[in-house]
């Protein structure tokens, strides 16, 4: 059984060829300069890319979540993770809160530079003191004639270096507390008051760049106030899920990239005169992973299933991160493990996936964060 129909597997075809010929010859170069290029992201736009899931109205396709999915695996083969997430940031984590939340002006003016790849995206919610607990938030928007203040610095926010439109969390209730009273802002570049603080410098993800923010009584119009007043925590929130579960896509894609050549690896390698592939050890140790990754991909196939069918799948989704983002981290350390010294050199695709899975179970939800959410939920589980 497949979820995928012949328009998806067609998706798939033509990711895989712009992978090989557009991200394979110049992730190395991307990954030295630290900087995905903003013609590629163009290409992807001309392509369709980046609008699989968008309506058609603004020049999306409008294809359902298992299409963004089809996205995420191809491009999670490239072996280049960086390169992946200043694509799947702008289309899948930042966008789609204008998707949700805008007005028909919003949506109109802003959208279908998104899709062509004219305008690149972040979403600035992430504080030093407030990653995973939004409702630590500490950045400010006091109301003033015609709109509000800014006052606050975001921290590791991916794109915040290039990036031409900001979808800004920001507390607007004084009296809130937690998750209440918190609203979403769009900011333009170069609006006073906002500026790119410095660009942080990373173990991974080295081609996507990452920033701190800086807001000093940035003025943001109300035109610019993004879906409600106070329930820009509840946005977020939603939005997390398919953020999530396309993190998890992207982790079983890498899972099975990095098996498949470690295979060929061991197969090829010799010591003492013998294949690696001769230690029953290492047969079976690839062996269970590549079972645990199906089972990853099953499980997140079914949340998918129900995240189309409109439901939250909060519990589903909370497994999957968890269990995805230390599945990848434990099979990066193997293959590793397995390429020897070869594994260890900078360069080598194993030792970037190494570097770069280290932030699947920090980002969009830390391993014990999602498990806390899975506990919570203990009760809808048949035992």
């Amino acid at each position: 059984m497949t979820i995928y129909s012949e328009e998806h597997e067609q998706l798939r075809r033509q990711v895989r060829r712009f992978v090989e010929t557009e991200i394979i010859p110049n992730g190395e170069k991307w990954e030295r300069e630290g900087n995905v290029p903003r013609e590629f992201i163009k290409r992807m736009g001309d392509l369709g890319f980046l609008g699989i899931g968008f309506p058609e109205t603004y020049g999306g396709s409008g294809m359902d979540f298992i299409g963004w999915m089809v996205l995420a695996e191809e491009l999670g083969r490239s072996t280049y993770a960086g390169v992946v997430g200043v694509a799947t940031v702008h289309t899948l984590m930042a966008a789609p809160h204008l998707m949700h939340a805008g007005n028909a002006e919003q949506l109109e003016r802003y959208m279908p530079g998104i899709i062509s790849g004219e305008l690149l995206t972040a979403v600035a919610i992430s504080e030093a003191d407030a990653g995973s607990d939004v409702g630590a938030m500490r950045t400010k928007a006091i109301r003033t004639e015609g709109g509000w203040l800014l006052n606050g610095t975001k921290y590791w926010i991916s794109n915040g270096v290039n990036a031409d439109l900001y979808f800004v969390a920001a507390r607007t209730d004084p009296a809130g507390k937690g998750a209440k009273g918190i609203s979403m802002f769009i900011v333009e570049k170069n609006t006073p008051g906002f500026k790119v603080s410095r660009k942080l410098d990373k173990l991974g993800f080295r081609s996507s760049d990452t920033a701190e923010l800086i807001f000093e009584d940035c003025f943001v119009p109300n035109s610019n106030l993004l879906g409600d007043e106070h329930r820009g925590f509840y946005a977020v929130m939603e939005n997390f899920q398919t953020e999530r579960l396309i993190l998890c896509t992207l982790n079983i894609a890498e899972c099975m990239t990095a098996l498949g050549f470690t295979i060929q690896y061991v197969r090829d390698r010799k010591a003492f005169g013998v294949a690696l592939v001769k230690h029953q050890v290492l047969r079976q140790k690839i062996s269970m992973l590549l079972a645990r990754a199906e089972a990853g991909r099953r499980m997140v196939q079914h949340a998918a299933i129900l995240l189309a069918k409109g439901e939250k799948a909060i519990l589903e989704v909370s497994m999957a991160k968890a269990y995805c983002g230390e599945l990848v981290n434990e099979t990066m350390y193997t293959c590793l493990q397995y390429h020897g010294g070869a594994g260890f050199l900078k360069g080598t695709a194993i030792e970037r996936m190494f570097r770069d899975a280290r932030l699947y179970s920090i980002g969009g939800g830390a391993t014990e964060v999602m498990l806390e959410e899975v506990a919570k939920r203990w009760d809808e589980i048949a035992f």
